[in-house]
Protein backbone atom coordinates (compact mmCIF):
# COMPACT_ATOMS: atom_id res chain seq x y z
CA UNK A 1 0.00 0.00 0.00
CA UNK A 2 2.82 2.49 0.97
CA UNK A 3 4.68 1.79 -2.37
CA UNK A 4 1.86 2.20 -4.51
CA UNK A 5 0.79 5.75 -2.45
CA UNK A 6 4.30 6.56 -3.36
CA UNK A 7 4.22 4.95 -7.08
CA UNK A 8 0.64 7.53 -7.42
CA UNK A 9 2.38 10.27 -6.00
CA UNK A 10 5.36 10.06 -8.38
CA UNK A 11 2.74 9.80 -11.28
CA UNK A 12 1.19 12.85 -10.81
CA UNK A 13 4.85 14.40 -10.87
CA UNK A 14 5.90 14.68 -7.29
CA UNK A 15 9.24 14.03 -6.76
CA UNK A 16 10.65 12.15 -3.92
CA UNK A 17 14.26 11.49 -4.49
CA UNK A 18 14.09 8.63 -1.70
CA UNK A 19 10.73 6.51 -1.73
CA UNK A 20 11.33 4.48 1.38
CA UNK A 21 12.50 7.82 3.77
CA UNK A 22 8.95 9.37 3.26
CA UNK A 23 5.72 8.14 5.09
CA UNK A 24 2.27 8.89 4.04
CA UNK A 25 -0.26 8.75 6.52
CA UNK A 26 -2.86 6.50 5.06
CA UNK A 27 -6.03 9.49 5.60
CA UNK A 28 -3.95 11.46 3.61
CA UNK A 29 -6.07 12.44 0.43
CA UNK A 30 -3.61 12.07 -2.04
CA UNK A 31 -5.53 14.38 -4.33
CA UNK A 32 -4.98 16.97 -1.50
CA UNK A 33 -1.13 16.70 -2.84
CA UNK A 34 -0.57 18.36 -6.08
CA UNK A 35 2.11 16.77 -8.89
CA UNK A 36 3.10 20.17 -10.24
CA UNK A 37 6.41 21.39 -8.73
CA UNK A 38 6.34 19.31 -5.52
CA UNK A 39 9.30 18.21 -3.64
CA UNK A 40 9.46 15.70 -0.52
CA UNK A 41 13.03 15.54 0.71
CA UNK A 42 14.11 12.10 2.77
CA UNK A 43 12.42 12.25 6.18
CA UNK A 44 9.35 13.81 5.30
CA UNK A 45 6.19 12.77 6.81
CA UNK A 46 2.55 13.97 6.04
CA UNK A 47 -0.28 12.97 8.50
CA UNK A 48 -3.80 14.14 8.88
CA UNK A 49 -6.77 14.18 7.00
CA UNK A 50 -6.95 18.15 6.19
CA UNK A 51 -3.07 18.15 4.77
CA UNK A 52 -2.60 20.29 1.71
CA UNK A 53 0.26 21.12 -0.94
CA UNK A 54 0.34 23.14 -3.71
CA UNK A 55 2.13 23.78 -6.27
CA UNK A 56 5.65 24.28 -6.64
CA UNK A 57 6.46 23.40 -2.76
CA UNK A 58 9.86 22.44 -1.28
CA UNK A 59 9.43 20.06 1.78
CA UNK A 60 12.61 19.05 3.85
CA UNK A 61 15.24 20.09 1.93
CA UNK A 62 17.63 21.10 4.92
CA UNK A 63 16.49 18.42 7.69
CA UNK A 64 13.35 16.19 8.71
CA UNK A 65 9.69 17.63 8.17
CA UNK A 66 6.32 16.24 9.74
CA UNK A 67 3.11 17.74 8.59
CA UNK A 68 -0.11 17.27 10.27
CA UNK A 69 -3.37 18.78 8.56
CA UNK A 70 -0.66 21.89 7.77
CA UNK A 71 -1.68 23.47 4.46
CA UNK A 72 1.03 24.56 2.55
CA UNK A 73 0.56 27.87 -0.32
CA UNK A 74 2.02 27.91 -3.51
CA UNK A 75 5.99 28.74 -3.63
CA UNK A 76 6.70 27.38 -0.21
CA UNK A 77 9.53 25.96 1.35
CA UNK A 78 9.48 24.65 5.16
CA UNK A 79 13.15 23.10 5.24
CA UNK A 80 13.00 21.23 8.37
CA UNK A 81 10.94 20.99 11.55
CA UNK A 82 7.14 20.09 13.05
CA UNK A 83 4.24 21.80 11.26
CA UNK A 84 0.81 20.95 13.16
CA UNK A 85 -2.83 22.44 12.03
CA UNK A 86 -0.85 25.94 10.99
CA UNK A 87 -1.59 27.37 7.36
CA UNK A 88 1.02 29.01 4.56
CA UNK A 89 -0.57 31.11 2.27
CA UNK A 90 2.46 30.76 -0.33
CA UNK A 91 5.31 32.40 -1.10
CA UNK A 92 6.51 31.50 2.35
CA UNK A 93 9.93 30.18 3.45
CA UNK A 94 10.66 28.55 6.88
CA UNK A 95 14.19 27.70 7.55
CA UNK A 96 15.53 24.30 9.81
CA UNK A 97 13.75 23.54 13.10
CA UNK A 98 10.45 24.79 12.70
CA UNK A 99 7.80 24.30 15.89
CA UNK A 100 5.02 25.67 14.14
CA UNK A 101 1.28 24.51 15.82
CA UNK A 102 -2.06 25.54 15.75
CA UNK A 103 -3.67 28.21 15.05
CA UNK A 104 -1.24 29.57 13.00
CA UNK A 105 -1.27 31.67 10.04
CA UNK A 106 1.41 32.90 7.62
CA UNK A 107 -0.05 34.61 4.66
CA UNK A 108 1.77 35.51 1.42
CA UNK A 109 5.76 35.99 1.27
CA UNK A 110 6.09 36.28 5.37
CA UNK A 111 8.62 33.74 6.14
CA UNK A 112 11.05 32.74 8.95
CA UNK A 113 14.85 31.81 9.50
CA UNK A 114 15.98 28.40 11.53
CA UNK A 115 14.16 27.41 15.05
CA UNK A 116 11.78 29.65 15.56
CA UNK A 117 7.83 28.33 17.58
CA UNK A 118 4.85 30.24 16.83
CA UNK A 119 1.08 28.97 17.81
CA UNK A 120 -1.86 30.86 17.64
CA UNK A 121 -0.02 33.48 15.72
CA UNK A 122 -0.94 35.50 12.53
CA UNK A 123 1.63 37.52 10.32
CA UNK A 124 0.60 39.86 7.44
CA UNK A 125 2.74 39.74 3.97
CA UNK A 126 5.92 40.15 4.23
CA UNK A 127 6.94 39.66 8.23
CA UNK A 128 10.07 37.95 8.67
CA UNK A 129 11.76 36.22 11.56
CA UNK A 130 14.72 35.95 12.21
CA UNK A 131 16.44 32.89 13.66
CA UNK A 132 15.65 31.09 17.21
CA UNK A 133 12.68 32.82 18.10
CA UNK A 134 9.54 32.06 20.72
CA UNK A 135 6.76 33.99 18.88
CA UNK A 136 3.10 32.23 19.95
CA UNK A 137 0.14 34.54 20.77
CA UNK A 138 0.60 37.20 18.26
CA UNK A 139 0.01 39.04 15.55
CA UNK A 140 2.26 41.33 13.25
CA UNK A 141 1.71 43.23 10.24
CA UNK A 142 3.05 46.21 8.65
CA UNK A 143 5.58 46.91 5.56
CA UNK A 144 5.08 47.35 1.86
CA UNK A 145 7.52 44.17 0.49
CA UNK A 146 10.29 41.72 0.08
CA UNK A 147 12.72 44.92 1.42
CA UNK A 148 10.43 46.91 3.15
CA UNK A 149 9.34 44.59 5.67
CA UNK A 150 8.40 44.06 9.39
CA UNK A 151 10.83 41.98 11.32
CA UNK A 152 11.75 40.17 14.75
CA UNK A 153 15.60 39.77 14.99
CA UNK A 154 16.64 36.94 16.21
CA UNK A 155 16.59 35.79 19.57
CA UNK A 156 13.84 37.11 20.12
CA UNK A 157 11.03 36.12 22.80
CA UNK A 158 7.11 37.11 23.25
CA UNK A 159 6.92 36.16 26.83
CA UNK A 160 2.68 34.83 26.84
CA UNK A 161 2.95 32.94 30.33
CA UNK A 162 2.04 34.95 33.41
CA UNK A 163 3.23 34.53 37.10
CA UNK A 164 -0.38 34.14 37.79
CA UNK A 165 -0.48 31.25 35.26
CA UNK A 166 -2.61 32.84 32.79
CA UNK A 167 -2.25 33.42 29.15
CA UNK A 168 -4.76 36.44 28.40
CA UNK A 169 -1.36 38.04 26.46
CA UNK A 170 -1.60 38.04 23.49
CA UNK A 171 0.42 40.84 21.10
CA UNK A 172 -0.06 43.12 18.32
CA UNK A 173 2.16 44.59 16.30
CA UNK A 174 0.60 47.21 13.97
CA UNK A 175 -3.53 46.44 13.55
CA UNK A 176 -5.67 44.61 11.05
CA UNK A 177 -7.42 47.30 9.90
CA UNK A 178 -4.26 49.10 8.43
CA UNK A 179 -2.33 46.60 7.99
CA UNK A 180 -4.37 44.35 5.29
CA UNK A 181 -4.20 46.99 2.69
CA UNK A 182 -0.40 46.79 2.80
CA UNK A 183 0.64 49.63 2.73
CA UNK A 184 1.57 50.68 6.30
CA UNK A 185 5.57 51.55 7.69
CA UNK A 186 7.35 47.93 8.84
CA UNK A 187 7.81 47.48 12.26
CA UNK A 188 11.12 45.88 13.67
CA UNK A 189 11.55 44.36 17.37
CA UNK A 190 15.47 44.52 17.91
CA UNK A 191 17.19 41.00 18.65
CA UNK A 192 18.07 39.63 21.47
CA UNK A 193 15.23 41.12 23.09
CA UNK A 194 11.25 40.37 24.05
CA UNK A 195 7.61 41.96 24.17
CA UNK A 196 5.71 41.23 28.03
CA UNK A 197 2.59 40.52 26.71
CA UNK A 198 -0.49 41.27 26.90
CA UNK A 199 0.89 44.78 24.33
CA UNK A 200 -0.12 46.63 21.39
CA UNK A 201 2.23 48.83 19.26
CA UNK A 202 2.00 51.56 16.11
CA UNK A 203 3.39 51.19 12.72
CA UNK A 204 6.98 52.12 12.64
CA UNK A 205 8.11 51.48 15.76
CA UNK A 206 11.31 50.18 16.33
CA UNK A 207 12.75 48.56 19.54
CA UNK A 208 16.03 48.63 20.50
CA UNK A 209 18.25 44.93 20.12
CA UNK A 210 18.13 43.89 23.90
CA UNK A 211 15.53 45.88 24.93
CA UNK A 212 12.55 43.73 26.94
CA UNK A 213 9.29 45.91 26.82
CA UNK A 214 6.39 45.96 29.19
CA UNK A 215 4.01 48.82 27.76
CA UNK A 216 1.73 49.52 24.68
CA UNK A 217 3.62 52.07 22.68
CA UNK A 218 0.45 53.47 20.25
CA UNK A 219 2.02 55.95 18.84
CA UNK A 220 3.49 55.46 15.46
CA UNK A 221 7.21 55.86 14.33
CA UNK A 222 8.77 55.79 18.07
CA UNK A 223 12.02 54.51 18.81
CA UNK A 224 11.37 51.94 21.54
CA UNK A 225 14.36 51.36 24.79
CA UNK A 226 13.60 49.10 27.20
CA UNK A 227 15.65 49.60 30.32
CA UNK A 228 17.44 47.36 32.85
CA UNK A 229 16.15 46.12 36.15
CA UNK A 230 18.40 47.31 39.10
CA UNK A 231 18.89 43.94 41.74
CA UNK A 232 16.05 44.36 44.53
CA UNK A 233 13.53 42.01 46.04
CA UNK A 234 10.16 43.04 46.88
CA UNK A 235 7.13 41.41 48.61
CA UNK A 236 4.55 39.72 46.26
CA UNK A 237 1.04 38.44 46.91
CA UNK A 238 0.64 35.02 44.63
CA UNK A 239 -2.87 35.57 42.67
CA UNK A 240 -2.95 39.22 42.61
CA UNK A 241 -2.87 41.37 39.24
CA UNK A 242 -2.11 44.77 38.43
CA UNK A 243 -2.71 47.03 35.50
CA UNK A 244 -5.74 44.97 34.86
CA UNK A 245 -7.26 47.64 32.97
CA UNK A 246 -4.37 47.40 30.39
CA UNK A 247 -5.13 43.50 30.54
CA UNK A 248 -8.48 43.50 29.65
CA UNK A 249 -8.43 46.47 26.78
CA UNK A 250 -5.43 44.51 25.40
CA UNK A 251 -7.33 41.59 25.08
CA UNK A 252 -10.60 43.24 23.97
CA UNK A 253 -9.06 45.16 21.24
CA UNK A 254 -7.14 42.10 19.94
CA UNK A 255 -10.36 39.93 20.29
CA UNK A 256 -12.10 42.83 17.92
CA UNK A 257 -9.13 42.91 15.64
CA UNK A 258 -9.50 39.10 14.95
CA UNK A 259 -13.30 39.40 14.20
CA UNK A 260 -12.46 42.21 11.91
CA UNK A 261 -10.15 40.02 10.11
CA UNK A 262 -12.45 37.30 9.64
CA UNK A 263 -15.04 39.91 7.70
CA UNK A 264 -12.31 40.44 5.56
CA UNK A 265 -11.41 36.46 5.19
CA UNK A 266 -15.27 35.89 4.49
CA UNK A 267 -15.91 38.63 2.17
CA UNK A 268 -12.36 39.39 0.21
CA UNK A 269 -10.22 36.51 0.53
CA UNK A 270 -12.99 34.46 -1.48
CA UNK A 271 -12.89 36.81 -4.75
CA UNK A 272 -9.16 34.93 -5.23
CA UNK A 273 -10.46 31.25 -5.16
CA UNK A 274 -9.82 30.30 -8.60
CA UNK A 275 -9.68 26.16 -7.81
CA UNK A 276 -9.83 23.69 -5.82
CA UNK A 277 -6.27 23.82 -4.15
CA UNK A 278 -7.65 27.65 -3.39
CA UNK A 279 -10.91 27.54 -2.11
CA UNK A 280 -9.18 24.66 0.28
CA UNK A 281 -6.09 27.23 1.75
CA UNK A 282 -8.77 29.64 2.26
CA UNK A 283 -11.10 27.75 4.63
CA UNK A 284 -7.93 26.33 6.42
CA UNK A 285 -7.40 30.21 6.63
CA UNK A 286 -10.84 30.58 8.18
CA UNK A 287 -10.77 27.44 10.15
CA UNK A 288 -7.57 28.69 12.11
CA UNK A 289 -8.36 32.19 12.50
CA UNK A 290 -11.51 30.97 14.20
CA UNK A 291 -9.54 28.81 16.29
CA UNK A 292 -7.10 31.97 17.56
CA UNK A 293 -10.26 33.48 17.92
CA UNK A 294 -11.78 30.49 20.23
CA UNK A 295 -8.34 30.64 22.17
CA UNK A 296 -8.58 34.06 23.28
CA UNK A 297 -12.20 33.91 24.21
CA UNK A 298 -11.09 30.55 26.55
CA UNK A 299 -7.89 32.52 27.97
CA UNK A 300 -10.47 35.41 29.03
CA UNK A 301 -12.90 32.99 30.80
CA UNK A 302 -9.75 31.58 32.43
CA UNK A 303 -8.70 35.24 33.57
CA UNK A 304 -12.05 35.95 35.11
CA UNK A 305 -11.57 33.27 37.20
CA UNK A 306 -8.26 34.45 38.23
CA UNK A 307 -9.85 38.35 38.82
CA UNK A 308 -12.61 36.75 41.07
CA UNK A 309 -9.63 35.09 43.50
CA UNK A 310 -7.29 38.45 43.18
CA UNK A 311 -10.14 40.79 44.24
CA UNK A 312 -10.89 38.25 46.90
CA UNK A 313 -7.36 38.57 47.95
CA UNK A 314 -7.24 42.57 47.79
CA UNK A 315 -10.56 42.43 49.92
CA UNK A 316 -9.39 40.80 52.53
CA UNK A 317 -5.74 42.78 52.52
CA UNK A 318 -8.33 46.06 52.79
CA UNK A 319 -10.79 44.49 54.78
CA UNK A 320 -13.59 45.00 52.47
CA UNK A 321 -12.64 48.55 52.03
CA UNK A 322 -12.85 49.09 48.41
CA UNK A 323 -9.46 50.90 46.59
CA UNK A 324 -8.56 51.65 43.17
CA UNK A 325 -7.52 48.05 42.22
CA UNK A 326 -10.42 46.64 43.53
CA UNK A 327 -12.59 49.59 41.70
CA UNK A 328 -10.32 47.73 38.22
CA UNK A 329 -10.89 44.42 39.22
CA UNK A 330 -14.75 44.68 39.19
CA UNK A 331 -14.85 46.84 36.19
CA UNK A 332 -12.92 44.02 34.36
CA UNK A 333 -15.25 41.20 35.88
CA UNK A 334 -18.36 42.99 34.56
CA UNK A 335 -16.92 43.87 31.39
CA UNK A 336 -15.99 39.75 30.88
CA UNK A 337 -19.21 39.01 31.43
CA UNK A 338 -20.51 40.96 28.50
CA UNK A 339 -17.60 39.97 26.16
CA UNK A 340 -18.50 36.29 25.28
CA UNK A 341 -22.07 37.01 24.35
CA UNK A 342 -20.91 39.75 22.14
CA UNK A 343 -17.71 37.94 20.81
CA UNK A 344 -20.24 34.69 19.57
CA UNK A 345 -22.94 37.55 18.42
CA UNK A 346 -20.39 39.34 16.27
CA UNK A 347 -18.58 36.03 14.72
CA UNK A 348 -22.20 34.97 13.77
CA UNK A 349 -23.34 38.22 12.54
CA UNK A 350 -22.86 38.97 8.12
CA UNK A 351 -20.22 42.27 9.05
CA UNK A 352 -21.56 43.93 6.34
CA UNK A 353 -21.59 47.43 6.00
CA UNK A 354 -22.17 50.13 3.33
CA UNK A 355 -18.65 50.91 3.17
CA UNK A 356 -17.64 47.17 2.92
CA UNK A 357 -19.90 46.29 0.17
CA UNK A 358 -18.03 49.44 -1.83
CA UNK A 359 -14.48 48.15 -1.13
CA UNK A 360 -15.38 44.71 -2.47
CA UNK A 361 -16.87 45.87 -5.21
CA UNK A 362 -13.38 47.89 -6.25
CA UNK A 363 -11.74 44.82 -5.57
CA UNK A 364 -13.86 42.77 -7.62
CA UNK A 365 -13.29 45.30 -10.47
CA UNK A 366 -9.46 45.13 -9.97
CA UNK A 367 -9.71 41.02 -9.92
CA UNK A 368 -11.62 41.53 -12.96
CA UNK A 369 -8.19 43.04 -14.70
CA UNK A 370 -6.89 39.56 -14.58
CA UNK A 371 -4.70 40.60 -11.86
CA UNK A 372 -5.38 37.58 -10.02
CA UNK A 373 -2.84 37.91 -7.20
CA UNK A 374 -3.65 39.00 -3.47
CA UNK A 375 -1.19 41.21 -3.06
CA UNK A 376 -0.79 43.07 -6.40
CA UNK A 377 -4.88 43.67 -6.46
CA UNK A 378 -5.05 44.91 -2.80
CA UNK A 379 -1.61 47.56 -3.45
CA UNK A 380 -2.93 48.83 -6.53
CA UNK A 381 -6.99 50.05 -4.78
CA UNK A 382 -7.06 53.43 -5.33
CA UNK A 383 -5.99 55.10 -2.21
CA UNK A 384 -9.17 56.04 -0.73
CA UNK A 385 -10.75 52.84 -1.96
CA UNK A 386 -8.10 51.46 0.50
CA UNK A 387 -9.41 53.86 2.87
CA UNK A 388 -13.11 53.18 2.83
CA UNK A 389 -12.31 49.20 3.47
CA UNK A 390 -9.94 49.84 6.58
CA UNK A 391 -13.04 52.55 7.69
CA UNK A 392 -14.96 49.14 7.13
CA UNK A 393 -12.49 47.03 9.19
CA UNK A 394 -12.16 49.78 11.98
CA UNK A 395 -15.85 50.13 12.27
CA UNK A 396 -16.38 46.44 13.42
CA UNK A 397 -13.19 46.99 15.98
CA UNK A 398 -14.64 49.47 17.15
CA UNK A 399 -18.48 48.50 17.80
CA UNK A 400 -17.24 45.72 19.81
CA UNK A 401 -14.95 46.94 21.63
CA UNK A 402 -17.20 50.31 22.38
CA UNK A 403 -19.00 48.29 25.54
CA UNK A 404 -16.47 46.43 26.63
CA UNK A 405 -12.59 48.89 27.12
CA UNK A 406 -12.31 50.08 30.84
CA UNK A 407 -11.93 53.36 29.94
CA UNK A 408 -9.29 54.25 33.12
CA UNK A 409 -6.66 52.85 30.86
CA UNK A 410 -5.30 56.18 29.07
CA UNK A 411 -2.74 56.13 26.53
CA UNK A 412 -2.44 58.32 22.90
CA UNK A 413 -3.56 56.10 19.88
CA UNK A 414 -1.31 55.97 16.66
CA UNK A 415 -4.35 55.16 14.43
Amino acid sequence: MKNKRMDLLCQKGVKIPNPESVYIGEEVDIDRISGQGVSLFAGTKIIGERSLILPNVRIGYEAPVTLENTLVGENTRLDGGFFQDAVFAGDNVFGSGGHVRKGTILEEEANAAHTVGLKQTILFPFVTLGSLINFCDCFMAGGTSRKDHSEVGSSFVHFNYTPNQDKATPSMMGNVHQGVMLNQKPIFLGGQGGIVGPLRMGYGCITAAGSIIRKNELANDRLILGGVFKEISLPRRMGVYSHVDVILNNNMTYIAGLISLNAWYRFVRPLFVHDFFSEELLLGMQRNLANCIGERRKQLKILNEKLLISKEILLTDTKGKETSAICLHKAAIEKLKKADAIFGKEMDSDLMTREGEIFIKAVETEVGKKRQKYISVIQNLDPQVAMTGSQWLYDIEKKICTPLLITAAKEKSGN
